[in-house]
């Protein structure tokens, strides 16, 4: 077979295509820029037209929606003293290196307890009925009420320390009011709970001075009941005048036996001076057996000399009792004044840094912004409609390679 020579002008040619088509794909590409271009604009005022409704469409709507306004006020939390265990916490820190170690170990800043406490139930109660938040928010519940109002309240600590309450609110006054009444619920909550060891020791003493008062007043009841029973009032001057009116009684008894006696040797029985004389021995005698006996008294000064020793033993427990509760309480009563004096010193005292004020800017809608972003998102969609527009009408209008050319 004879070679086939290859013909170098047409391998020239060929070898030159491929760059040829190299250096057209950059012009071909600017003239598809040039077009876009050109296509939008053609269509400026479409684009400027649909910018423009739809940044006055966008603020109307912006418009009929309420304005919100933004109270914060500002606290700083008291600082507790620095305890044993977190001293040698600190040492040890420094001596492992590790700086965040407190934050590791799972303790927790003053600030962080005070925030607990404001996001509480109690406290938004408070606010709540305060302010009369139920109405405000149309709520029929307390609980869709609390949601409502956790929405609209923003409580944080920042990296200084500090305590920021945050209150949204369509009314800028009401806002300012209900953040500052944060921090009045919260100096209120901080007086009643035991967050320091004063007041934890204060509401001891509290509790065990209570508990002893009402066995104080039983103990004096039980003394009442058994003075009010036996008759003991006071047992050395009751026994005195026992024992002094036993005597009289047996010597106006011994006189009355003498003067009947004196008396017999003259006239009879039936003698009305007799029987004058023999009802009152009588009577003596009976007062004589009730001041020796066990029985009676119930009421009386003089109790029956039988009943002393049972109701002085009685009477003398019942008063030991009332005394030792006396003396307890008043041991309590000291002990607590001093746990309230040491809470007073130690106590906690929020510092309030900023107030909240009537914000004179709403905070929510913006609507200038939010205007301004969709007539950019207007921009870019009519501009990429243009776009799918031209490029859809030039792939209709352009021939098909394999239709013969006209």
């Amino acid at each position: 077979m004879t070679p086939t020579r290859s013909n170098p002008v047409t391998s020239k040619r060929a070898g030159r295509a491929p760059q040829t088509d190299q250096a057209a794909e950059p012009r071909m590409l600017a003239g598809r820029h040039r077009d876009v271009l050109l296509e939008l604009a053609a269509h400026r005022r479409l684009i400027g037209g649909a910018v423009v409704l739809t940044a006055a469409a966008a603020f109307a709507v912006l418009s009929m929606i309420p304005s919100r306004y933004t109270a914060t006020a500002v606290i700083m939390p008291p600082q507790q003293a620095q305890s044993l265990s977190s001293a040698l916490m600190g040492q040890l820190a420094g001596l492992t290196g590790l700086g965040g170690s407190a934050q590791l170990m799972g303790m927790k800043s003053p600030s962080d307890l005070y925030v607990g406490i404001l996001e509480g139930r109690t406290i938004a109660d408070a606010v709540i009925e305060r302010f009369r938040m139920k109405e405000v928010y149309g709520k029929s519940t307390m609980i869709e009420t609390r949601k409502v109002l956790a929405e609209n309240t923003a409580i944080g600590s920042r990296k200084s320390g500090l305590i920021e309450i945050a209150v949204e609110d369509k009314d800028p006054k009401r806002a300012a009011a209900m953040a500052n009444a944060y921090v009045e619920e919260l100096q209120k909550q901080n007086g009643r709970l035991a967050v320091t060891d004063a007041s934890q020791r204060r509401l001891f003493f509290e509790r065990e001075l209570e508990a002893q008062r009402s066995a104080l007043a039983e103990a004096e009841t039980a003394l009442k009941g058994a003075q009010e029973k036996s008759g003991m009032i006071q047992p050395a001057g009751q026994a005195e005048a026992i024992i002094r009116a036993q005597a009289q009684a047996r010597a106006e008894l011994a006189g009355l036996e003498v003067q009947v006696q004196a008396m017999s040797t003259f006239a009879t029985d039936e003698n009305p001076q007799i029987k004058v004389l023999r009802t009152e021995q009588a009577a003596v005698r009976e007062q004589l057996r009730q001041l020796e006996g066990r029985a009676g008294g119930a009421g009386s000064a003089l109790i029956s000399s039988g009943n002393l020793p049972t109701a002085g033993l009685e009477y003398m427990r019942r008063l030991r009792e009332v005394k030792y509760h006396e003396a307890l309480f008043e041991l309590l009563a000291k002990q607590s004044e001093a746990a309230r004096l040491d809470e007073a010193k130690s106590a906690p005292v929020l510092q309030v840094v900023d107030s909240a004020v009537v914000p004179d800017r709403k905070s929510w809608p913006p609507r200038a912004l939010l205007s301004a972003a969709a007539a950019m998102v207007a921009f870019f969609c009519v501009c990429a409609w243009v776009i799918f527009r031209s490029m859809l009408n030039f792939k209709l209008e352009r021939p098909h390679p394999d239709e013969p050319a006209a």
